[in-house]
């Protein structure tokens, strides 16, 4: 099945390949490697807590685990006795037959759990609901005589709401035989402490800048410019360096720091110039990533003040402009105090359709305000 003729799909990256399609697990040995361990070397946990920022390879490491547990026969988990030689990868051909099924998500034993498409409403459910979770009992019931392993991902774990994470919870409390439950999640801390306790956590690491243009390569987004700017902004996450890349992120950020050089004597006419650019209908991508660099910006000059500039510029002349702005703790803690109003003010903003122009040049004014009171002129 190509991407292409798939439905929308909330879990989906636009302009990259699908996790369950991308062959190559790049950054996360380490977790690739406590999984293998745990296969090999004792009866397996039935929950995985997959862990870490968002667009790390979280799921992309989920689609591998599965299509390897389903590849194998259960008898082998914990017996090498059974097994000819225990595994070193997790990666299985991708012209295997279950790699073939779980691509096209026509495999039968496994069960992929997320926020589903509403063909009548045209638009996706609000989170996962009680009855995509509920569908789980009729998986397992009909998969039961089927034999052999069942697998369930959860992408994400972050999208349950309460219903549906209790109905999951009764599955994770009682699992069936040979089910094994991945649950993709970005902040664990917001999942019920039950479900938490009930899964062994599988932590993801960040991704460096070499590996982030493997990665993003192989999802087939190429960045052409300075890759080591780029893993500084995304944080690590190919997720967010795809954004990035799609919507120019980059010449967007640097256009910011070009507009806060001249705080606070803000340049209106630049000011204006950047909060129109994203007016208009069609624009909500641009919005949201607009108002998420400017967090970015007053969050990384809120750390300059307290350790020191950033080790790597995420654009050119940043260092200057943030050791300015905040040349001391004691900036940093007001830089900080503001981006949770910011922050406030912006979700609130989005929540009731404020005007998008009206709503960046709030943001950009509430920071030249704090920078008059920090700067001298």
């Amino acid at each position: 099945m190509n991407d292409e003729d798939l439905t929308p799909e909330f879990d989906r990256v636009e302009g990259a390949t699908h996790p369950r399609n991308t062959a190559q697990l790049l950054g996360q040995g380490s977790a690739e490697a406590t999984f293998l361990k745990a296969y090999t070397s004792s009866r397996l946990h039935h929950g995985w807590l997959i862990t870490g920022p968002r667009g790390i390879g979280k799921a992309t490491l989920a689609w591998h685990i599965a299509r390897f547990l389903l590849a194998q026969a259960p008898a082998t988990d914990g017996l090498l006795g059974d097994a000819p030689q225990a595994p070193t990868s997790l990666n299985i051909p991708p012209d295997y037959p279950i790699a073939r099924r779980t691509a096209a998500l026509s495999e039968p034993r496994l069960f992929l759990l997320r926020t589903n498409w509403n063909e009548k409403k045209k638009r996706f459910n609000q989170g996962i609901v009680v009855e995509d979770a509920r569908e789980l009992k009729a998986f397992f019931n009909l998969s039961a005589a089927d034999g052999g392993r069942r697998v369930v991902i959860v992408d994400s774990a972050d999208e349950l709401n309460v219903s549906a994470a209790n109905a999951l919870l009764k599955f994770l409390e009682e699992p069936p035989d040979d089910v094994i439950i991945l649950l993709v999640c970005h902040r664990p801390s917001r999942l019920l402490p039950t479900i938490r306790s009930r899964c062994r956590e599988l932590r993801c690491a960040t991704l460096s800048a070499s590996d982030m243009a493997l990665a993003m390569s192989a999802a087939g987004s190429d960045n052409s410019g300075d890759e080591n700017a780029l893993a500084e902004l995304a944080g690590g996450s190919v997720g967010d360096a795809v954004r990035l890349t799609n919507l120019d992120g980059m010449g967007t950020y640097a256009q910011l720091v070009a507009l806060f050089a001249t705080l606070p004597q803000l340049d209106r006419p630049k000011a204006l110039s950047l909060a129109e650019s994203v007016a208009g209908r069609g624009k909500e991508q641009q919005v949201d990533l607009l108002v998420g660099l400017i967090n970015q910006f007053i969050a990384r000059t809120a750390r300059t003040g307290v350790s020191g500039p950033p080790l790597v510029e995420a654009a050119p002349g940043e260092t200057e402009v943030m050791q300015r702005l905040a040349p001391n703790p004691d900036a940093a803690r007001k830089w900080a105090e503001l981006q949770q109003v910011i922050s406030a003010r912006a979700a609130h903003g989005r929540a009731v359709n404020l005007d998008p122009a009206a709503l960046i040049l709030d943001m950009v004014f509430k920071i030249n305000e704090l920078a008059a009171k920090l700067v001298a002129r």
